[in-house]
């Protein structure tokens, strides 16, 4: 591990607490002179250290960049043991971790960026990524699902979004079929999956997970800034709130994955729908259908009537739904 890394972990673990550079040296085998550079390293990518005289060096509470040691505390369970690679700038999580699937990486193999250049999101829409305002990553998953099976990957995830975000922000999350989650009727969450599938098996070779998440970020272009917001208007002080809520979120999808197949979490996922019992329009063909969704099925499809009475339970890939205004 590069030397910076090493003083960022330690200091990590220490967050608050100011460490003599003669400390960290003996702990970490190096000279003082060493110390000194890893500590300038670090304070000119942004990290938030105070120097005091005749105390050492502090990372302060507020101190809120993403890196694999602002994570490790708060990872428990499964997440604990996931590949997490964390990049300053990249032009898509999705991208980047798609190539490594299909190169053999593994599951619980973690790509997040501060910032996306080229953020996706569903049917070929950009996800708006700004540096440091927002969580943006993608997980590599090997489940045992069938292509059919495959939307419940989607849904689950958005529980385990959805529950972290109450958990840690403390505010109630929505979710509108089959990816958006919304805080305070403003979208601030989108989920993109793409899968691979190997035809031998009719199985899916991997799927990776992309999530683009708005922490703190206060202004959207135009084409978004009506329905698009955040879950903070003020960042919360002494605290790496996105660290912990990237973590949470992380333990939740490692919690979620394990029990795919039981449809443990379609009944929080419903709980917290706001489509069903209400009028929308299903979107096709470029023609807004109206119709009245039903339920979720055991499938993760949303099961819509429409005004003929006719029904059909609704797939990700078929349709783009939106609530009548």
């Amino acid at each position: 591990m590069e030397l910076k890394m090493q003083i960022l972990k330690y200091l990590e673990a220490n967050r608050g607490t100011s460490i003599s550079g003669t400390k960290l040296a003996e702990e970490l085998s190096v000279t003082r002179s060493a110390i000194w550079k890893g500590i300038k390293a670090l304070q000119q990518e942004g990290y938030n250290i105070e120097a005091v005289t005749n105390k050492g060096y502090c990372l302060a509470l507020d101190n809120d960049i993403v890196s694999v040691e602002s994570l490790s505390p708060y990872l428990r369970g499964k997440s604990a043991s996931f590949d997490i690679e964390v990049h300053q700038s990249v032009g898509s999580t999705n991208t980047l971790a798609k190539e490594m699937a299909a190169d053999g990486a593994k599951e619980g193999t973690v790509i997040i960026a501060r910032e996306q250049t080229s953020g996706r999101g569903r049917m070929g829409r950009t996800f708006y990524s700004p540096n440091s305002t927002g969580i943006y990553f993608s997980i590599i998953l090997r489940p045992s699902l069938s292509m059919e099976d495959s939307l419940k990957i989607t849904t689950a995830t958005a529980v385990a979004i959805a529950k972290a975000i109450e958990t840690i922000a403390e505010v109630p999350a929505q979710i509108k079929w089959v990816n958006d989650i919304f805080v305070n009727n403003k979208k601030v969450c989108g989920i993109l999956t793409e899968a691979s599938l190997n035809f031998e098996s009719g199985g899916l070779e991997y799927a990776v997970v992309g999530i683009g998440l708005n922490v703190t970020t206060e202004a959207f272009p135009e084409d978004i800034k009506n329905v698009a917001g955040s879950i903070y208007k003020e960042k919360p002080e002494d605290i790496p709130v996105t660290s912990i809520l990237l973590a949470e979120i992380l333990n939740n999808i490692g919690e979620m994955m394990a029990s795919l197949a039981d449809n443990k979490y379609l009944e929080e996922y419903k709980s917290r729908s706001f489509l069903i019992g209400k009028e929308i329009l299903v979107l096709r063909n470029k023609k807004a259908i109206p119709a009245k969704a039903l339920d979720i099925d055991d499938k993760a499809r949303l099961v819509v009537e429409y005004n003929d009475k006719t029904r059909e339970a609704l797939t990700s890939g078929e349709v783009s739904i939106r609530p009548i205004q």
